[in-house]
């Protein structure tokens, strides 16, 4: 199935972009009448009907929605520190979105290497992976964060506090200090063991969290979790994160 996107929707009247209409008007040779499908980025499958190619802009009529097209039934956060080898994280980008994730938060750390990261690129590559692995939602690329302004803003509520409840998002940081190691459960015990589905993971740069950070995470509300015996590059243990996640809902 060939998908394009578009967002800019009035109605039951879609407009694509630019470079959506150079792909299906230029390249693939659709021409007014025929049918397409559209994913608007926010879970949708659209069937329309060519109805304008002419300009820059092509215009198509909506004849049905298909609502969470391609979805899965939880909600994954993965704040992840990207590599100092772009390509790593963007790796890490295409295959998370092919499994199942809804936002990505890039993390800078007291131990990363890389320090800036702009998320044009990541934009590009996460749709371009959405439409590929049929899926109607393409998952958020939010602005980079400090580790500490992430906590600031993700940390749990405490117990009795207006606006906490049961109900708050099961939060997880994987870290590898030997000084946490009994406190660490397996990544699979502690999905198991909770009834959420909504879930934030933590996963540190290549030279892992400073103890600082955390500790700061645990006080946040974040449950320390390992993956296994084996040591990881950060991209392969955000990865095995969001299967893990994945392999868990489908049980």
């Amino acid at each position: 199935m060939e998908l394009f996107y578009s967002n800019d929707i009035e109605g039951q009247i879609l407009t694509l972009d630019e470079e959506e209409t150079r792909h299906c008007v230029r390249v693939l040779r659709h021409a007014v009448g025929e049918e397409i499908f559209v994913i608007d980025g926010a879970g949708k499958l659209l069937k329309c009907i060519l109805t304008s190619t002419s300009g820059k802009c092509a215009r198509a009529e909506i004849v049905e929605r298909t609502p969470s097209w391609g979805g899965h039934p939880y909600h994954l956060t993965m704040a992840v520190c990207p590599t100092k080898n772009n390509e790593r994280f963007e790796w890490f980008l295409e295959k998370a979105c092919e499994i199942g994730v809804d936002r990505i938060v890039p993390l800078i750390g007291d131990h990363s290497e890389r320090k800036v990261y702009k998320t044009d690129r990541a934009t590009r590559i996460l749709l371009s992976a959405a439409k590929q692995s049929l899926k109607g939602a393409v998952p958020e690329i939010a602005e980079p964060l400090s580790v500490r302004d992430f906590l600031r803003e993700n940390a749990a509520l405490p117990s009795g506090t207006q606006g906490a409840s049961d109900g708050q998002p099961l939060r997880l940081i994987a870290y590898c200090f030997e000084e946490e190691t009994e406190r660490r459960r397996s990544l699979g015990e502690v999905l198991k063991a909770s009834d959420s589905r909504e879930i934030v993971i933590l996963i540190g740069p290549e030279g892992d969290f400073s103890p600082e950070e955390a500790q700061a995470a645990i006080q946040a509300g974040y449950h320390p979790v390992h993956f296994g015996p084996s040591r990881m590059r950060t991209e392969t243990a955000a990865l095995f994160a969001v299967s893990a996640v994945y392999q868990h809902f489908q049980l």
